[in-house]
């Protein structure tokens, strides 16, 4: 981003990112990142997620880019249904990879009180990233959410819940997904200025 400091905040998903995963070498290799870390990653209660975002984003007034996976996705969806505008102008962008529908039959009880799915849109430009084999969530299940959130959505092929168990830990491609929505920042930006 141009002449603007940002901050990349990593949001894990049940259970949280291992060494490696692309999350965590991603923390790793972008400049000026951060990890929201949970109390509980075992049995995540809404609330308490949404309130360590809230304070990971609140903790310093640099810009930030959050990039969530799985469960991480919906705790940003929630804070953003509820955040103070403040704090919401914070965030510049959003990169939601994997999201876990949460509100699906098979889904496990400890991710069942994060339903339902917020589906305002966000306030912040954002991408979704998905797979046409993800147990966690189906293909036209992600591209639903992705418009009701005013994202722009891909759908890999067969690149299962984009985590280490599917071959995902550098996930090198994710980046251009990630340049695509900071270009997009940007075009946003410039519309408001």
């Amino acid at each position: 981003m141009r002449n603007e400091s940002i901050r990349y905040l990593i949001v894990p998903g049940w259970q949280g990112s291992p060494e490696d995963h692309w999350q965590s070498h991603w923390q790793n290799s972008l400049p000026n990142s951060a990890r929201v870390e949970q109390a509980d990653w075992l049995t995540p209660r809404r609330e308490d997620w949404v309130a360590a975002l809230a304070e990971a984003i609140a903790t310093d007034s640099t810009p930030v880019i959050l990039i969530a996976h799985s469960l991480g996705c919906i705790t940003v969806a929630h804070w953003a249904a509820t955040a103070p505008l403040n704090f919401l102008r914070q965030v510049r962008g959003a990169l939601l990879v994997a999201p876990a529908d949460v509100e699906r039959p098979a889904c496990a009880p400890a991710l069942r009180n994060f339903a339902p799915i917020p589906t305002n849109l966000l306030p912040f430009p954002s991408q979704v990233v998905s797979s046409d084999n993800d147990n966690a969530v189906s293909a036209p299940r992600a591209l639903e959410l992705a418009r009701h959130w005013g994202a722009e959505a891909g759908i890999l092929s067969g690149a299962g819940h984009i985590n280490v168990k599917s071959g995902h830990q550098r996930w090198e491609q994710g980046f251009a997904y990630l340049y695509r929505l900071q270009n997009r920042m940007e075009h946003h930006a410039l519309r408001r200025a």
